[in-house]
């Protein structure tokens, strides 16, 4: 397997294993946590764990969804990464956080995180994120880490939006805050 290993100030992002499947079971059950994601809980800490063996973006494609870490606590306090989806040729990004540590800044600051390890790692071309149009701390995150808005769809009968960035605008963000 692939494995993955990222920091930022305050976190430690690595591959998700079936040892996070009790936190990863826990995060889903959130019915707030779930409530933009389309998504449904876990019916069992198992059916968490067979999600998580069966995982195969980092293998296949060398992205995936991390487990966040905090460095202070050593807990798991959510997960962040990329996603390939080979069907439309696009990596998207996503996050998803434990309520207690909402509002804080671990969005942005891992969501940051994972552009940069796509385009100056990866060299990937283009990150897509994807949010319901009433998920206005997601579009507020995307906004943040530099994303711009692309086009409005359809997310599970809801309305969505694509935000974007592409390896050229990422490389000139980072050529003007790196002096």
């Amino acid at each position: 397997m692939k494995t993955i290993k990222l920091e930022t100030e305050r976190t430690y992002l690595q591959n998700l294993t079936v040892n996070d499947a009790v936190d990863f079971y826990r995060l889903n059950l959130d019915p707030d946590v779930l409530k933009y994601t389309g998504d449904v809980p876990f019916q069992t800490v198992d059916g968490a764990r067979r999600f998580l063996k069966q995982y195969e973006q980092y293998e296949k494609y060398g992205v995936g969804r991390l487990a966040v870490i905090d460095k202070e606590t050593d807990a798991f306090i959510g997960w962040c990464g990329l996603k390939y989806s080979p069907d439309i040729d696009e990596y998207d990004i996503g996050f998803r956080f434990f309520k207690d540590v909402w509002n804080k800044g671990y969005a942005t600051e891992t969501a940051g995180r994972c552009l940069e390890f796509g385009f100056s790692d990866l060299n990937i071309e283009e990150i897509v994120g994807r949010a319901m149009t009433e998920n206005k701390a997601s579009i507020q995150v995307l906004e943040k880490i530099g994303m711009t808005f692309k086009q409005q769809f359809d997310f599970n009968g809801q309305k969505g939006v694509i935000y974007r960035m592409t390896k050229r605008e990422y490389d000139k963000i980072s050529a003007t805050t790196d002096k």
